[in-house]
């Protein structure tokens, strides 16, 4: 199955650290990170799991939920996350999807045959409150995530979902961002009454009021 941007994410039922959950359900309202690793006691995953623990707090005031996965069983989740704890210094508090039978990690194309026909590569799904996916992204085994381009990317969907606006490279919250072509200067005059800067006719920057 090939999932596409702004396709509905396929709902799925799952054994994980935090009990059975059904997907839809369990997202109710919030934005989700669903994102894979490829096999338990294994340093970068030990190190990115971690890293995800200690950014709930940011998830949290982003209306994000975090969910983990990969084809382990349940019993080895709970014992590689007393090391996540202790190597850490963070415990694991979002839930990890056992799906030793491979199942979500097929409905998401999450095994990639010619990198590895036994675990998940490191698949990241942000997905919006109407379940729909924003953003998909594919890391290597070798390569450990930058989860703060994440949240970066939360930032920038959150923000352009509000306003008519993009958000250019390299942005971080606060900054700078573009008004979106479609955008004629008329309407824009009443959607910026703070005015903003033209380098192109389609190039134009401004600093949206708090």
């Amino acid at each position: 199955m090939t999932l596409r941007l702004g396709d509905i994410a396929p709902d799925f039922s799952a054994e994980t650290t935090e009990g059975k959950i059904n997907f839809h359900e369990w997202l109710g309202t919030s934005w989700g990170v669903l994102f894979s690793h490829p096999k338990n006691y294994t340093p970068v995953c030990t190190t990115e799991l971690g890293y995800t623990a200690k950014l709930k707090p940011e998830f949290d005031k982003r209306n994000v939920k975090a969910i983990g996965l990969s084809v382990d069983k349940l019993e080895d989740h709970h014992g590689w996350s007393k090391d996540i704890e202790e190597t850490q210094g963070v415990a694991l508090n979002f839930p990890l999807i056992a799906d030793a039978d491979k199942t979500v990690a097929n409905l998401y194309d999450m095994i990639h045959p010619n990198a590895s026909d036994t675990f998940t590569v490191r698949s990241v799904f942000i997905i919006d409150p109407n379940k729909k996916i924003r953003l998909q992204l594919t890391y290597p085994a070798s390569t450990g995530r930058n989860f703060d381009e994440i949240l970066r990317v939360i930032d920038s969907l959150q923000l352009t979902d509000g306003y008519k606006v993009a958000t250019p490279v390299n942005w971080k919250q606060g900054e700078d961002v573009i008004i979106v072509p479609s955008v004629k200067d008329e309407d824009a005059k009443k959607l910026f009454p703070q005015g903003w800067k033209t380098l192109k006719p389609y190039l134009r920057v401004v600093k949206l009021q708090k």
